[in-house]
């Protein structure tokens, strides 16, 4: 080896290094190429997460349609693959109407199960309801992306996106999503449950994201939000919002192993979920292991995350709800969940009190420490218990995250996620 390609390969793997220490990946040629860091969250556990940069050149894609983003998907199955999007994908082009069960009228839904006709006391069934759910069922069948393993999925330049689709990561293995700006589907066909709440609500399908059954998952630079179709400009029927948005993101049924990084969630109600039944013990327990890191949550109004069952770990994310935002809470402790939320910067609306950033659902332990609300040092469990005596919170996760690349002062969070998460802002 010449004295020149040892000072080249020498200062490449410095390079690689500062890249490593500073929390994010050691970039290749094109973004496709990159791996997730060592010791960056739990998809660096076990083996790590290099989604497709193995890839050869017959399996690296440019798509710019719905169409050709699930062909390539489906493409030669087993191999690993790069696909790169470039533009903005509409899976829903066909529109509603093109999904409609034959005989299924929304007119005679309203009518046959008004509140004043069916009654608050069981759920919906008949023929309606029937062609609704088959009617569902053929918008499933069309919005519904499914990644499969050893996938890098990728955003092209700062203007990449899917809107009205679904993207599946369902029981595969070692997939990366980056640099998307995924705008919340549209469910056309909700399902009105008379049952739900003290009033009945409309409940709809379809996330802009699952990770259901999967492991070794790499979330990072996405952006999550409802984009043209906010909640505000729903109708609403029974004196309920007619709502059409599911969750930005869930990570459920097994599903283990997961990193988010420097993504942003914005504008909307249940925004992710971790774990989706308390009855999903058997499939859950000792899983459901997710790394929540330099994210901005804004103007969100609640599951940021709720979590069930795992060990997560939310530390230098930014939850900011800024005037006229619904907000509710943050961090949702549900059945046998071990929360750690350490350096995490809340600002919140003026005149909410600290108390709500946590929310009880079920008793189990949580760890929150060095955390800041409105700039200020909080103890987030005490302000909640102050706040909500009958509902306590215990002190304590019972374990300690040890894969974090980096721990940022909690007071140069929002400076930090402000400016570099999201789609269009990879370095």
């Amino acid at each position: 080896m010449t004295r020149r390609t040892t000072a080249l390969a020498t200062a490449l793997t410095a390079c690689a290094a500062l890249a490593l220490a500073g929390g994010g990946p050691a970039h290749a040629a094109e973004p496709g190429r990159d791996t997730l860091p060592a010791r960056d969250g739990w998809a660096s556990a076990d083996g790590g997460t290099t989604g497709g940069a193995a890839a050869d050149a017959a399996h690296t894609y440019t798509v710019t349609t719905w169409d050709q983003l699930r062909s390539a998907l489906a493409d030669d199955p087993g191999a690993p693959r790069i696909v790169r999007v470039k533009g903005t994908l509409n899976a829903a082009t066909a529109g509603c109407a093109s999904y409609a069960a034959d005989g299924y009228d929304f007119a005679r839904y309203l009518a046959d199960y008004d509140p004043a006709v069916w009654g608050r006391d069981r759920p919906v069934s008949g023929v309606q309801e029937d062609l609704r759910a088959a009617s569902q069922r053929n918008q499933a069948t069309a919005v519904k992306a499914y990644v499969p393993a050893d996938t890098t999925l990728v955003g092209v330049g700062k203007h990449a996106g899917i809107t009205g689709g679904s993207l599946q990561i369902a029981h595969t293995h070692n997939v990366i999503v980056r640099n998307l700006t995924v705008e919340s589907p549209l469910d056309c066909f909700p399902q009105w449950d008379p049952t739900d709440g003290a009033t009945g609500a409309w409940n709809s399908e379809y996330d802009g994201m699952v990770v259901t059954g999967s492991t070794h998952v790499w979330l990072d630079h996405n952006t999550f939000t409802d984009g043209a179709h906010p909640d505000s400009s729903l109708p609403s029927y029974y004196g309920e919002l007619y709502q059409q948005h599911d969750g930005e993101l869930d990570v459920v049924r097994g599903a283990d192993l997961v990193t988010v990084s420097w993504n942003v969630f914005a504008d909307h109600d249940k925004t992710l979920m971790i774990g989706n039944s308390d009855g999903a013990a058997a499939t859950d327990r000792g899983r459901l292991r997710v790394t929540l890191h330099h994210n901005l949550f804004r103007d969100v109004t609640e599951r940021a995350p709720r979590v069930r069952f795992g060990k997560v770990d939310a530390y230098n994310n930014h939850y900011l709800a800024g005037p006229g935002t619904p907000y509710a809470y943050s961090f949702g402790i549900g059945i046998e969940s071990q929360l750690v939320a350490e350096k995490n910067a809340v600002t919140l609306p003026a005149g909410t009190g600290a108390g709500r950033v946590l929310k009880r659902w079920k008793d189990a332990p949580v760890t929150a420490a060095g955390n800041l609300v409105d700039g200020r040092p909080a103890d987030l469990i005490a302000l909640h218990n102050a706040e909500f005596p009958a509902e306590p919170l215990r002190s304590g996760a019972g374990w300690t995250p040890t894969l974090r690349p980096r721990v940022d002062d909690p007071r140069a969070v929002p400076g930090l996620v402000g400016h570099r998460a999201g789609a269009g802002r990879l370095r």
